[in-house]
């Protein structure tokens, strides 16, 4: 039974209908909790970004299972061929790349940079819940803008998890933070 208050813990799979009906989840990445919701529903995305007190201006991470996953989304015909490599040598792992964005990704997962960041997570919670949902979903750290991102389930925020419509089992991949952030075009770290 799960404690007043506190969202039911959801498998993969009924997660992944939770986020198709427009739904909002907690759910373990390679180092932190994190949330994630059908980045092409706004009314969801706006939802989690309340949730987290942050700019919709800042854009979102996405998040897959293998990089097929992407297809549509990225622009790697905008990269030279040695930049596409340097990225599908990462994946699936836990490195977050700013890639040029086809005109398919909404402005409210972007913000207001030209790329968008994508992750093809090597989790096997992640790569489950993306590949049970059918494509990319949101992944951003669970914790209010500026707070200490949580690195166990026991460690949400209680008045986060309020908002939230379920927690997908697992545990996180152990890495000690979240993911580092690279520029495509570039290889620049941006976050590490």
């Amino acid at each position: 039974m799960t404690a007043p208050g506190r969202p039911a813990l959801l498998s993969p799979r009924d997660a992944a209908q939770l986020l198709r009906a427009g739904g909002v989840v907690a759910y373990p990445t390679e180092g932190v909790w994190g949330l994630g919701c059908d980045p092409f529903d706004e009314a969801a995305v706006l939802r989690l970004l309340a949730l987290k007190q942050r700019d919709v201006d800042k854009g979102l991470i996405l998040v897959a299972a293998d990089i097929a996953q992407f297809d549509g989304l990225a622009d790697w015909a905008a990269l030279p061929p040695a930049r596409r490599d340097a990225v599908a040598a990462t994946w699936p792992g836990p490195d977050t790349w700013i890639v040029p964005a086809t005109d398919r990704v909404p402005r409210w997962i972007t913000g207001t940079h030209a790329g968008a960041a994508m992750r093809a997570s090597a989790h096997p919670v992640v790569a489950a819940l993306c590949r049970a949902f059918g494509g990319p979903i949101v992944s951003t750290s669970a914790n209010p803008a500026g707070a200490p991102a949580p690195r166990d389930r026991d460690a949400l925020d209680p008045a986060l998890l309020a908002g939230v419509d379920g927690i997908v089992e697992g545990e996180t991949g152990g890495r000690d933070r979240p993911s580092d952030i690279r520029d495509a075009r570039s290889g620049a770290l941006l976050r590490g």
